[in-house]
């Protein structure tokens, strides 16, 4: 039976604040705690009704398990319709960006996405098409909000995301600078090269003004129809897939 305290810790743990006094982050569904589990993520404590025991007794870490009612479950939860199993994982120690790693290869970054849904969707994104790393700025939203932590569908547990200084990061790095922008060069046709960061902007300003002169090369989706804009996830999905396509030529 779940103590008012353990509620009032996982409920605390859907505001960043208290995720970073706790260091611990929450995970739902079992398919999803297993994917860091598996990885080099720590669970702390898998919370789960009856139902989820069985797909839960054989993960390699050594964890708390509690066995709760889906009443307590939907207490803890901030889905409409929980899962069968929650988990807390404690956060990694942020590191500085290893500059290394991201040379002869692509790598996502994020100028001040703001949507949850959004990011988790570029993350699990950049999981399918093999983007190893993604380098956000500082006021991007925090990932391991629960929002994001869903969307990824557990692709975080394989996708690097670290925060920077990003003017700093990208001075300090110098490989090439792609950046989507609406003049920029047509994606499909243009030479990308086989390394350099690839920048997605804010939803509703874009990439900033500061971070616009560090490009190296603008590059655009060309607009065959009448909309206005394209929704930043679905704008990462085709310029990545652009990326990998590159390569089987």
């Amino acid at each position: 039976m779940l103590s008012k305290s353990q509620i009032s810790l996982l409920n605390s743990l859907q505001h960043k604040k208290f995720r970073r006094e706790h260091g611990l982050f929450i995970v739902e569904g079992y398919k999803s705690i297993i994917e860091f589990a598996d990885s080099g993520y720590h669970v702390n404590t898998i919370y789960h009704t009856p139902d989820a025991t069985p797909k839960l007794l054989n993960l390699s870490q050594k964890i708390n398990y509690q066995d709760i009612t889906l009443t307590e479950l939907q207490k803890i939860s901030a889905l409409k319709t929980p899962a069968d199993a929650l988990a807390t994982i404690n956060i990694p120690q942020q590191t500085d960006v290893d500059h290394q790693r991201l040379k002869n290869k692509f790598s996502l970054v994020l100028d001040g996405v703001q949507d949850p849904g959004n990011m988790g969707t570029i993350i699990r994104t950049a999981d399918w098409f093999g983007f190893t790393d993604i380098i956000c700025s500082e006021d991007t939203v925090d990932v391991y909000n629960p929002k994001v932590v869903q969307a990824t569908m557990g692709s975080l547990a394989r996708v690097n995301v670290r925060y920077a200084n990003l003017i700093e990061f990208i001075k300090a790095l110098k490989i090439p600078v792609l950046g989507t922008l609406l003049n920029g060069e047509n994606i499909y046709t243009t030479q990308l090269g086989h390394e350099g960061l690839l920048v997605l902007g804010n939803e509703g300003n874009g990439i900033r003004p500061d971070i616009q002169a560090l490009i190296t090369k603008a590059v655009t989706i060309p607009r065959v129809g009448k909309a206005e804009s394209l929704n930043v996830a679905v704008a990462a999905a085709v310029c990545c897939s652009q990326l990998v396509a590159k390569t089987y030529k």
